[in-house]
């Protein structure tokens, strides 16, 4: 079991965050967190990273329970990309040093001399990422989308077991989130790579490498299952409050008002 969730509360002073939320990830599968703004996605992911402790329920991440394992070293095991990342990053890095640095999580700087293993690995993540070629660029030089995919490779410098790409395709435009997708698609194709959890609000980004879909609507479970199964006009149109229209085209869903 790669996360294990039961019944987790989660109150900021009297109101409820999340509410009785129960989720079960299982080793060989890739899920999508689906909910709009303030529907508890970001609460859920800090407590899976053990940043916030819940107000009452049970955790298990990768195995490891919490309040029974160091959850500073259970971190090492879990790779978190988001937006927010990129404002805390030195600008004036080098992307070949942010990569790097993925392998000791520390926040763009090199505090140790790479070995020449750690160089081959960056390299060949920039490669997996489409970035061979930038290592030497300053990494606020490059393109919002490109910067995505430098994140993506410095979370995986450490060999996550879980990798974690909350909301990653803000802010690109649809060619470079296509790319991006491309990407993400193929990594969760290969049959070493992590567990992956994508965070969006939008379906059309759903790639068919992620076959479950977690819908959180104000801070409770509304559905968790297949994809296939949740992504259809009637479901989403109870689950968003508004009619909307599905279609499914490249083993992708596509929804527009109705």
């Amino acid at each position: 079991m790669v996360i294990d969730i039961k019944n987790v509360s989660w109150k900021r002073g009297n109101t409820y965050i999340l509410k009785d939320v129960t989720w079960s990830v299982q080793s060989g599968e890739h899920w999508v967190i689906m909910g709009l703004n303030g529907s508890g996605k970001t609460s859920l992911l800090n407590i899976i990273n053990g940043y916030m402790w819940p107000t009452k329920g049970e955790v298990s991440v990768l195995g490891k329970k919490f309040g029974e394992y160091d959850l500073r070293k259970l971190r090492q095991s879990i790779g978190w990309v988001s937006s927010s990342m990129q404002e805390k990053l030195y600008k004036n890095e080098t992307v070949e040093n942010i990569v790097l640095s993925g392998k000791v999580a520390s926040m763009g700087l090199l505090y140790e001399e790479p070995e020449a293993a750690d160089y081959e690995k960056a390299y060949q993540l920039l490669e997996q990422m489409g970035c061979l070629g930038m290592e030497k660029r300053i990494y606020e030089s490059l393109s919002q989308g490109e910067k995505q995919r430098v994140l993506i490779a410095r979370a995986l410098m450490a060999s996550p077991k879980l990798l974690i790409l909350d909301e990653p395709a803000t802010g690109l435009d649809i060619f470079a989130r296509e790319q991006l997708l491309e990407r993400i698609q193929d990594m969760g194709s290969q049959p070493e790579g992590p567990t992956m959890i994508y965070v969006s609000h939008h379906i059309e980004e759903i790639v068919p490498v992620f076959r479950h879909v977690l819908l959180l609507k104000e801070g409770q479970v509304y559905g968790a299952g297949l994809t296939q199964e949740l992504m259809n006009a009637e479901n989403l149109s109870s689950f968003f409050g508004t009619e909307v229209d599905v279609a499914w085209r490249n083993k992708r869903a596509w929804m527009q008002m109705a």
